[in-house]
């Protein structure tokens, strides 16, 4: 379900936003969509690779192995 939320940017940042949604033949709200989208998908992989690292370090703490046979 989508929602509608308001942020607050800079004029700057508007006016950069719009010019690339023109550029792009895009609405300014599908360039903000699509940025925020990007986010966080990148921030969420980012996590997933931050907790394994840290389980592959308690792993490696509680056995001493740093490599699987898998």
């Amino acid at each position: 379900m989508a929602m509608v939320i308001a942020i607050k940017i800079v004029d700057a940042l508007k006016q950069r936003v719009q010019q690339l949604a023109q550029t792009r033949q895009r609405s300014a709200h599908w360039i903000m969509r699509e940025a925020i989208r990007e986010y966080v998908e990148r921030e969420e992989k980012r996590e997933a690779l931050r907790n394994d690292a840290l389980q592959a370090w308690e792993t490696y703490q509680a056995n001493g192995r740093h490599l699987t046979q898998e």
